[in-house]
């Protein structure tokens, strides 16, 4: 069902079904991101009803697929081994990241609107619709590269507990949504 075709009754408090708008709609599996629901006219809705309804990809993903919290955690454990140093900056400035970094938008998926400043002082930029967002910078972390090939590792997590893990890569130096991706592991 496509999203226009999902109304809400507001004397039942409950979004439903475009038929009549009887059924409610207690299950929802949506490919829509949590940040852009929050946008819409019934964030509201989404909201208080959160709790009554099943929502498949839960509101908490929003806080993972948001890369704001790369600087929140560099703040927290400035200096850790697993984290690459990060900062909010101003998308908008004009400047550019300084070599060894990467600029992204907080919100954007798919390898959008990349700027990278790579130690040597190249640059590779990728298109994208996510402009005039918040951003952050963060500093490039060491080169992987298998067969001319970059690699990025994904987890599926399920109830706080990695359910499988996907491979996305690539012949550039960011995945984008035509990157190749293999399954690898499922539990």
């Amino acid at each position: 069902m496509a999203m226009r075709e999902i109304g809400w009754n507001e004397r039942r408090g409950c979004f439903v079904d475009a038929g009549k708008y009887e059924d409610a709609i207690r299950s929802i599996f949506k490919l829509y991101p949590w940040e852009s629901m929050m946008e819409e006219e019934f964030a509201e809705q989404c909201l208080r009803t959160y709790k009554q309804m099943r929502w498949i990809e839960p509101i908490w993903k929003m806080l993972l697929s948001n890369k704001g919290i790369l600087p929140v955690l560099w703040e927290l454990y400035p200096g850790h081994e697993l984290l690459l140093e990060a900062r909010f900056v101003d998308g908008n400035s004009g400047w550019e990241p300084q070599s060894g970094w990467v600029r992204k938008p907080m919100h954007s998926r798919e390898g959008a609107n990349i700027v990278m400043k790579l130690e040597d002082g190249r640059k590779i930029e990728t298109p994208g619709e996510y402009t005039n967002r918040k951003m952050i910078d963060q500093r490039l972390g060491p080169e992987v590269r298998f067969a001319d090939r970059y690699p990025v590792l994904g987890l599926w997590m399920i109830d706080q507990e990695c359910g499988g893990m996907g491979i996305r890569e690539d012949a550039g130096r960011v995945t984008g949504n035509f990157s190749s991706f293999v399954p690898h592991y499922f539990k």
